[in-house]
């Protein structure tokens, strides 16, 4: 059993003791905690509530909005939702802010809350911290019987998601219509099931082949959409002879194309596609996380931009976009953050700009994907013994490569001439995770285990 508690939420395991996993009493109290703070903070008595469709999703579910009608607060139960939709429907319902119950791509005997402020972003590290020292102490009281908070069911955000997409200035749902696309789906039998249909649909896509997009819960495989967890999709894509394959993630925030020929376009090249589509209407600066491909930053430069790099965690990346005033930006998990939409993950927006593109191209996507920038990425880690220094370590490896770009704003990161190397601890486990990219899949390995190598000679 476990439970973590981190910038990305209160994750943990259904069942077991309170504590040690996320059982009932662990999400009261932070639930409570997390809706006094938000409230205080706002003003505003009502906060949004939405679920991925996991199997625990209906439980805790019931919970959360329990617990928030305990404490006063009117709640807008969006039901089965995506994570984006939350957190567009928060400053549409003028909230407080929202509840996202998805553990993401996690199995599905895990489950979690993601807490937004107002505007529909996710709390900062610091207001994270003081939900969970609240929810510890217990330090609140609950509503007597008059003062009780109310429930409202408000099921028209799938559609007013899919409305809001369209409305964006460079989709071009003609173009997409015209070009005719047959697409395979897979959902993994969760919100995306219904939500990437309905925007399919709307966007004039009248072939689509679906898989795994019953939300129920069952999940057919691991849900991360990542290539060994998608040979179900690459097999519907290679026999319907579709042009594209999509798949999401539980919570529909991370977004993974397919090619015609079933090999993946990359989930590190969803953000890469959409830039590029997107810098070529409107000039300005884009922004990733340290762990994310140095293609976004070719790209960004072609078109006369200029590439920044955040700290890894969707938090982290808003507030450098924020910053630079990014055109575009997101992470290379296939997460696309487009802010003339919202400051959040959005496959529907990542699916519906990747379409336009493709379509005024009039390229297969396996063509468009040999014109950019080519790298390959390796991912290891180290695990350490618990009492090990790692600052200390990284901080001998910082020393060791002091006269190369480098970064230290998250780990450390350093930039050679044509690879980089990215070592980060874990907030949960003693280990270091050690990404690298290269021009080849050797090249990237090459300089990952050369790395390992130091790093253990440092440890002995």
């Amino acid at each position: 059993m476990t439970l973590i508690k981190s910038i990305s939420g209160i994750r943990g395991t259904i069942g077991g003791r309170a504590g040690e996993a996320l059982t009932p009493i662990d999400i009261v109290k932070f639930t409570a905690a997390y809706g006094k703070i938000i409230v205080k903070q706002s003003g505003i008595k009502k906060i949004v509530v939405g679920r991925d469709a996991r199997v625990s999703g209906e439980m805790v579910s019931n919970l959360v909005i329990g617990t928030l009608q305990s404490i006063g607060v009117d709640v807008v139960d969006l039901g089965l939702s995506t994570t984006p939709t939350v957190e567009i429907a928060v400053p549409m319902e003028k909230a407080a802010g929202g509840i996202i119950l998805t553990a993401s791509h996690n199995p599905g005997q895990w489950n979690a809350l993601k807490l937004l402020n107002a505007k529909g972003e996710f709390i900062s590290d610091a207001e994270g911290q003081e939900v969970l020292a609240l929810g510890e102490s217990l330090d609140f009281d609950f509503s007597e019987v008059e003062a009780l908070g109310q429930v409202h069911k408000d099921y028209s955000y799938l559609q007013k998601h899919v409305d809001a997409v369209l409305a964006l200035e460079y989709v071009d749902k003609e173009a997409i219509k015209a070009a005719n696309f047959k697409v395979a789906l897979d959902a993994v039998n969760s919100t995306g099931g219904t939500f990437i249909p309905a925007l399919l649909d709307a966007l004039g896509v009248q072939t689509i082949y679906k898989i795994h997009c019953e939300p129920n819960g069952q999940f057919p495989h691991n849900p991360e959409p990542l290539k060994e967890n998608l040979t179900d999709l690459s097999a519907a894509v290679i026999e319907n002879k579709a042009d594209l394959g999509i798949a999401v993630d539980p919570d529909v925030d991370r977004l993974v194309f397919m090619m015609e020929d079933g090999e993946l376009f990359g989930e590190e090249y969803t953000l890469v596609a959409v830039a590029d589509y997107l810098l070529q209407h409107k000039k300005g600066n884009t922004v990733s996380n340290l762990s994310s491909t140095r293609a976004l930053r070719d790209v960004t430069k072609a078109h006369g931009g200029e590439y920044y790099a955040a700290a890894v965690g969707e938090v982290n990346v808003v507030t450098k976009m924020k910053e630079v005033d990014a055109v575009i930006g997101g992470e290379g998990n296939g997460g696309v953050i487009y802010p003339a939409s919202h400051y959040g993950r959005d496959a529907l927006v990542g699916v519906a700009i990747f379409l336009t593109h493709l379509a005024k191209l009039g390229k297969k996507a396996s063509e468009y994907r040999a014109s950019l920038p080519q790298y390959f990425m390796s991912k290891n880690k180290i695990t350490l013994t618990p009492e090990l220094d790692i600052d200390n370590l990284l901080a001998k490896m910082e020393e060791k490569y002091k006269n190369e770009d480098h970064s230290t704003i998250d780990g450390l990161k350093i930039d050679f001439e044509n690879e980089w190397v990215h070592l980060r601890k874990s907030n949960t486990e003693p280990i270091i995770r050690i990404y690298s990219e290269g021009p080849s899949p050797e090249a990237a390995e090459q300089i990952a285990q050369k790395i390992i190598r130091e790093i253990e000679e440092i440890i002995k």
